[in-house]
């Protein structure tokens, strides 16, 4: 999908500056640190726990977006002599900095995950670790959760471990960075092999069943001072980086399935037969031939996006998959469901330690087991309250509010004019269908939307929407559409 910015009016911009600043104190973001976690953090920058295993000899490098410093992985991939490959996935070791129970881990627990909102970033941990000395910067010695996952030669995982090395990254990757060198046949070889061994993973997870749904993602970004409203469609880079934390995700967890100890990310299947039936009903309404004996996730990645028809049913099917959870097990009690249903396989989260909670444990539960070790007792004693720690997180809620406020600054002086847009949801499962949300390409909104006059909304269906609100102060519908 082609990218389009919104510039908002110097009016716009202050309203949304302060909705933000409003925002942040109704989910009583912490902004600054206290003094004796700043104090502590900077004490065990200072001395780490570092491993006796060196691997600084494998040539790592890290793609992330392009101003990030709070680096959790890094990556060598290469071929294995008689077929197939082998990567090295590194995970920043923050267990290595974060002493159990001390002031850091205590304030990582309050905060659960790390913030990002379009004009400042609230860390998980105090920057000098999670920007600094436990982030996988390039050129910097760094202790490190070393992953080795040995592949054959169609992309399927055959062995797969964990232990603690220190290592060194010398390149700092952007994907936009990355996708272009791997285009104009400049990337060298370990970023040849990721993008050789992504499409293989990629075959993979179609062939277990796992889902993929490349929505362009709505982004709010602060430039040279003015904020900025645009969709961004995912690179194909972007997609194979992700294959390789799918990989070590599934890996961790069934490392922990089989020691019976951990914490799962779970996601049970779609079992309402009334929501399979709407999904077909949808198809069938918006020309998407779903033939019989194909799987809803090899249809939707036969899907396009770009497409308004392909658009509207893609939006309807995700709002219709049941949440994801953390499961916890202990002493070989295993629970009744371990699978995350859009992945097809267990999972966990075990890749992102500097900037979500859970991660730290995960890591350790999984070093222990293949070290054939006990796990450590402060991870045991934590781990059945981490659901409900990470159940605190605030990251999905200001993610989305924070668009919510965009796009009600952006179109803001213009209540009253009439916009292309395509219905992409409906409240059809309620009856005759009369709210919903439409999609307008410029600008990048996607907003509620009320029939006039008792009309019905169709699916997939190109109107012409008047804004009849956009208040960035609103509590509910900061924008709202009417149609006709």
């Amino acid at each position: 999908m082609q990218r389009r910015l919104m510039h908002m009016s110097a009016e716009a911009q202050d309203a949304l500056r302060t909705a933000l600043e409003e925002l942040r104190a109704e989910l009583k973001v912490p902004l600054a640190f206290p003094k004796r976690v700043l104090k502590a953090a900077e004490d065990a920058a200072k001395h780490p726990r570092l491993p006796e295993n060196d691997r600084t000899d494998l040539p790592f490098f890290t793609i992330d977006p392009p101003t990030s410093k709070d680096l959790d992985q890094a990556m060598h991939l290469e071929r294995r002599p008689g077929g197939g490959y082998r990567v090295y996935y590194a995970i920043a070791d923050v267990a290595a900095f974060v002493k159990p129970g001390g002031p850091v881990d205590a304030e990582a627990h309050d905060r659960v995950e790390t913030l990002y909102f379009p004009d400042l970033k609230v860390p998980l941990h105090p920057p000098v670790l999670s920007e600094s000395k436990a982030s996988l910067l390039p050129n910097e010695k760094r202790p490190a959760l070393l992953w080795q996952h040995d592949l054959d030669a169609h992309g399927n995982l055959t062995d797969s471990s964990v232990s603690r090395a220190m290592i060194c990254s010398q390149r700092q990757l952007d994907y936009a960075g990355a996708q272009q060198a791997l285009d104009n046949g400049t990337a060298g070889d370990s970023l040849k092999l990721l993008r050789e061994i992504g499409e293989l993973r990629e075959a993979v997870e179609v062939a277990r069943g796992g889902i993929s749904v490349n929505l362009p993602d709505q982004e709010v970004t602060l430039k040279d001072g003015s904020f900025r409203l645009r969709y961004v469609a995912p690179l194909p880079v972007e997609g194979w980086n992700e294959q390789i934390s799918l990989m070590t995700g599934m890996s961790a967890a069934r490392i922990m399935l089989d020691t019976g100890t951990g914490i799962l990310r779970t996601q049970k299947e779609r079992t309402d037969q009334n929501v399979i039936k709407r999904l077909h009903d949808i198809a069938k309404a918006l020309g998407i031939v779903w033939r019989p004996g194909i799987s809803y996730a090899t249809l939707v990645r036969k899907l396009d996006p770009r497409n308004q028809q392909h658009m509207a049913f893609l939006s309807e099917a995700t709002g219709t998959m049941p949440r994801s959870e953390y499961t916890v097990f202990r002493d070989g009690r295993l629970p009744e469901y371990t699978t995350h249903a859009a992945i097809a396989a267990p999972y966990t989260h075990c890749t992102a330690p500097l900037r979500r909670l859970v991660d730290r444990y995960t890591g350790e539960l999984c070093v222990a087991a293949c070290a054939d070790k006990v796990p450590p007792t402060w991870v045991l004693d934590a781990l059945s309250c981490l659901p409900c720690d990470m159940a605190r997180g605030k990251g999905v809620q200001a993610d989305r509010q924070t668009v919510d406020l965009a796009e009600a600054a952006v179109l803001k002086d213009r209540v009253g004019e009439v916009f292309d847009a395509t219905v992409i949801d409906t409240d059809a499962e309620w009856g005759r269908p009369r709210e919903g949300r439409v999609f307008l390409a410029d600008p990048a909104v996607l907003a509620k939307v009320e029939s006039n006059n008792g009309l019905e909304l169709q699916l997939g269906s190109s109107v012409r929407a008047r804004l009849k609100r956009a208040a960035p102060a609103a509590d509910e519908d900061k924008v709202l559409f009417t149609v006709p």
